[in-house]
């Protein structure tokens, strides 16, 4: 009975229980289910290797694909557009993952692959850009947001500013990677044995016969398995980042409250760490701005947090390298190319780290000045995105390749 009623009271319907929370799914779950993306991520960059071979070697595509790919032997060209379809996609991962991919089947050149590369970096740090527009309409948290944002940015522009025009010029960075494969074993020629061969096979094969039994001629065929590898790599990065993204990020907001931006070593493990984790920088890029903008994290710890994270993206590039295959009857180590392609974005990361982290007061006195003219008209904000990852690349390559027209 209810006090002071005389009435008893009648049970809670069912109807109208808050429902129990749903549990979150067993580490060692979630663990296979990394595994298992991983896997056939693996086998991703095989297929459309495998694909792409096919494709070249057919009678009457090689002229097409001499005429799709002529164009990468200008370094500026390879730069911008790789910077373009980064900026459209979102994820440095996947444009880093299909120029190894391309460059380790001699569809690329080397050095034009460390080019695109340089620009698969200054693509990914747009995703900072777009996040920041969240806290629009809120002045001071728009400025701290784009700022933490362009700090990113601008590192990745300085860095290409300086290491582009050297690389063309003496080939450094092609040439110390190419050293680092060498001591690694991997030659750019001759031919080696890998596991992966195994592991992945059934699945290559399989492709390739599945296809083989709709199409004859082997260009569509190697043109096909291509598109599913391309389709195969697009969605197996996208279940384990989700499924990691899931996993990690909702206890690693407080942990970099707490811990991880005690200082400049702090934050910069960090962010290796995290971006290692989550094999995205776009993501720890989309959590470290709101952060920036909500005043928990200053502007001098994001830096070599951002710093870090763009280490940190380098790993996917080394998994891809690693994963490639070597084909027996071919007379070049598609391996030995694809990790010293990986090996030059390592590279060009730490080299600019070495250059800019001691000149911070550079990057970081001009995030604050844009950041300020930005908070103060958005349309600047606006501008900058535009600008820098959609203007300048398709001019770029438009003057170009005019120039070079006969």
């Amino acid at each position: 009975m209810a006090p002071g009623t005389g009435r008893k009271t009648s049970a809670t319907p069912p109807l109208l229980t808050r429902p129990a929370p749903a549990r979150e799914s067993p580490a060692w779950l979630r663990g296979m289910y990394a595994g298992v993306c991983l896997y056939f991520f693996v086998c991703a960059i095989n297929v459309m290797g495998g694909g792409l071979k096919m494709m070249a070697g057919a009678p009457g595509t090689q002229g097409w694909m001499d005429g799709l790919f002529a164009q990468a032997d200008n370094p500026f060209v390879a730069l911008m557009a790789a910077v373009l379809v980064t900026a459209i996609v979102q994820s440095s991962s996947f444009t880093t993952s299909i120029i190894i991919a391309m460059a380790s089947v001699g569809v690329l050149d080397i050095r034009a692959a460390i080019f695109a590369v340089m620009g698969a970096n200054i693509g990914t740090s747009v995703t900072g850009i777009i996040v920041s527009f969240g806290n629009i309409r809120i002045r001071r948290q728009f400025r701290r947001a784009f700022t933490a944002a362009l700090v990113h940015d601008i590192f990745n522009l300085l860095s290409v500013a300086v290491l582009f025009p050297f690389e063309w010029a003496t080939g450094i960075l092609s040439r110390s990677a190419g050293l680092i494969a060498q001591g690694l074993g991997l030659t750019t020629h001759g031919t080696s044995t890998s596991p992966v061969r195994v592991i992945t096979g059934p699945v290559v094969d399989g492709v390739k016969w599945l296809v083989g039994q709709v199409f004859s001629n082997p260009a569509w065929v190697g043109t096909l398995v291509a598109v599913l590898g391309l389709l195969m790599l697009f969605f197996s990065l996208f279940l384990m980042v989700t499924n990691l993204r899931g996993a990690l990020l909702h206890r690693l907001e407080g942990l970099f409250r707490s811990i991880f931006f005690r200082n400049d070593l702090f934050a910069g493990v960090a962010g290796v760490v995290t971006t290692v984790l989550v094999q995205s920088s776009s993501i720890t890029t989309s959590l470290i701005v709101p952060l920036a903008g909500a005043g928990a994290v200053t502007l001098n710890r994001v830096f070599p947090f951002m710093l870090g994270a763009n280490i940190g993206t380098t790993c996917t590039g080394v998994i891809v390298a690693l994963a490639v295959v070597d084909d027996p009857a071919s007379v070049v180590n598609e391996k030995g190319i694809a990790v010293t392609v990986a090996a030059s974005h390592v590279l060009f990361n730490l080299i600019g780290i070495l250059i800019w982290y001691p000149l911070k007061i550079v990057p970081l006195g001009l995030a604050r000045w844009y950041g300020r003219l930005a908070a103060r008209s958005k349309r600047y904000a606006f501008l900058f995105l535009l600008v820098v990852f959609v203007v300048i690349p398709v001019i770029g390559i438009t003057i170009t390749e005019l120039l070079r027209a006969p």
